[in-house]
């Protein structure tokens, strides 16, 4: 959309499996799609390939510190609204949203404790953070489609740095979790957007004592309902 507003092409590189709601978004939106093979290695090969040909300025979709910093006023706005939270639950993938997260909400708050949320068939954000290093998934077998990527050479610092802990649920939880939402809330959620409050849910965080106040980041509604 703000290419199109800026009169820019907008060359857009998604996996060959992205639902096809998100496809019609971005055709929609006036983006131009080249499609890849899932694996990140393939995109990344693909993206190449398309700045060669259209000499395009390549923008990382959460690796690149201006996304990160852009992502991170939606916990200002979040802190704006509902004050003193003890904790904050995002969606972890990428990690350029949960970055930004956590910079923004540690410099409002310092001591508001953050988690990821990460599925259980892509976990490599959970296995990077407790190894201390980018530790890549070599496959991914997850229905949160947004969360099937790897965390990147600028959100892995700053996520080993702020985050407290991250949470891994599987598929089944998140479906509850969606479900929950549709029936209680009447918002429709990716379940990749559904997923902090898979986390919630679970036992592991419930374990977690001195959090009363909790601030769900729920991201994302690109869902074929037809496949529900």
């Amino acid at each position: 959309l703000a290419a199109r507003v800026r009169g820019i092409a907008a060359h857009i590189v998604m996996p060959e499996n992205a639902p096809a709601v998100k496809r019609r978004a971005v055709k929609g939106y006036g983006g131009i799609i080249t499609t890849a093979p899932s694996s990140p290695v393939a995109r990344e090969q693909v993206c190449e390939k398309v700045l060669k040909d259209t000499g395009a300025t390549f923008i990382h979709p959460s690796n690149d510190v201006r996304v990160i910093a852009g992502q991170g006023t939606m916990a200002l706005e979040l802190l704006e609204q509902a004050k003193d939270l003890d904790a904050i639950i995002a969606p972890t993938g990428g990690g350029g949203m949960m970055s930004g997260v956590c910079i923004a909400a540690k410099g409002v708050n310092p001591s508001i404790r953050i988690f990821g949320a990460e599925p259980e068939g892509a976990n490599d954000a959970k296995r990077s953070i407790k190894g201390g290093r980018i530790i890549e998934n070599e496959t991914v077998d997850t229905i949160c489609d947004g969360l099937r990527t790897n965390l990147g050479s600028n959100t892995f610092p700053i996520m080993h740095t702020h985050l407290e802990d991250i949470i891994t649920v599987n598929d089944d939880q998140v479906r509850a979790a969606m479900r929950l939402i549709w029936e209680r809330m009447k918002i429709v959620v990716e379940p990749s957007g559904a997923i902090p409050l898979a986390v919630v849910l679970s036992d592991e965080f419930k374990s977690k004592t001195g959090i009363s106040r909790v601030g769900l980041i729920l991201s994302g509604g690109n869902i074929d309902l037809n496949t529900w």
